[in-house]
């Protein structure tokens, strides 16, 4: 049974939410403040964690940064009544797998979760390797030629998507879907930076790329 951490203080969107996703079919658990949410992801292997970014003790913004400095993986969602786009970005690049702005509806919660839980599902090899890269995804990590080179989350989660893909060509759009989620609104711009710092850290010659190749038209391609 898939087993689901709900990080939420208000009481009663808690209890909405554990009942929907009990009927489901869903295993939940309920923490309600970021101290306790970050105790039990660390103690307890949830498949998935929803998190409310106000949370009382530590906001979910802090839980997420710490969950992931600490090398955890299970998916998050993050759960706000925030608008601003860069607030959905900035848990983005700290690690969170999705966003969802508040209020949403039980069916696109529903349909999140299963989309997030189908992509962890089929995420890439622990440790990838290629040329004289190492990326180890538990660590969340990059290496090159054994030293440590510092990248972001974000910019591990647009790796694995090239590797899961690897030899076929992504769209701008494919990629800000499967990185960024569905219903964050950045530009094509923010992908080409993106791939930009990433030829700097794994290519020989960045502007001459031999693993993120550019597909003239269309997007990129990852060869290794």
């Amino acid at each position: 049974m898939v087993s689901i951490l709900i990080a939420e203080d208000d009481r009663a969107i808690a209890a909405c939410l554990e009942g929907d996703l009990k009927l489901e079919g869903y295993q939940v658990e309920i923490a309600r403040d970021g101290e306790a949410a970050s105790r039990r992801a660390l103690e307890h292997p949830f498949d998935l964690i929803l998190l409310d970014v106000m949370l009382p003790r530590k906001d979910g913004f802090e839980v997420c940064r710490e969950l992931r400095r600490l090398g955890l993986r299970t998916p998050i969602i993050m759960l706000t009544a925030r608008t601003q786009e860069a607030e959905k970005v900035l848990g983005l690049e700290l690690g969170a797998d999705d966003y969802v702005t508040k209020p949403f509806s039980p069916k696109e919660l529903r349909a999140r979760i299963k989309a997030v839980l189908r992509r962890h599902a089929g995420e890439v090899t622990e440790v990838y390797r290629f040329g004289d890269i190492e990326v180890d995804f538990g660590r969340c990590e990059l290496r090159r030629a054994g030293q440590a080179l510092e990248i972001s989350p974000l910019e591990i989660k647009l790796l694995a998507a090239f590797i899961r893909a690897r030899g076929r060509a992504l769209t701008r759009e494919r990629l800000l879907e499967e990185v960024w989620g569905v219903g964050v609104h950045v530009t094509d711009r923010v992908v080409d930076n993106h791939i930009t710092h990433l030829r700097r850290k794994i290519e020989p010659e960045p502007s001459q790329p031999r693993y993120l190749v550019s597909v003239r038209g269309l997007g990129y391609r990852f060869d290794g």
